[in-house]
């Protein structure tokens, strides 16, 4: 069992930045696959960005929309993943969803995670 919980939404300008964390509870955080999705108003959940874990550290994914301007992290001393977004724009304002899975076919290809967090709103006034 993963529990999930979002932090660091807000409203900014666009240009703006904005760091995203996700803390994770369970002691196998280091096992899990983690990632970021994302669900505008009237719109369907997408996917932004994922980690994999490896022994040298771990291999992101990034949706083409946010490439080069999202950056996901992990502590896995402090159970917890980050998504660092510069260079906002309003078309990412969205409710931002933590998600963690063992297997990375689900996360990043069929984009089904088994753990969602609750969301936390982002908000980027244009």
């Amino acid at each position: 069992q993963v529990q999930l919980v979002e932090s660091g939404g807000g409203l900014v300008q666009a240009g703006g930045s904005l760091r995203l964390s996700c803390a994770a509870s369970g002691r196998t955080f280091s096992s899990y696959i983690m990632g970021w999705f994302r669900q505008a108003p009237g719109k369907e959940r997408e996917f932004v960005a994922a980690m994999t874990v490896t022994w040298s550290g771990g291999t992101p994914y990034y949706a083409d929309s946010v490439k080069g301007r999202f950056t996901i992290s992990r502590d896995n001393a402090k159970n917890t993943v980050y998504l660092q977004m510069n260079s906002l724009k309003a078309e990412d304002t969205a409710v931002y969803y933590c998600a963690a899975d063992p297997q990375v076919q689900r996360m990043v290809v069929v984009h089904t995670p088994y753990y969602w967090g609750q969301g936390t709103q982002v908000t980027v006034s244009s």
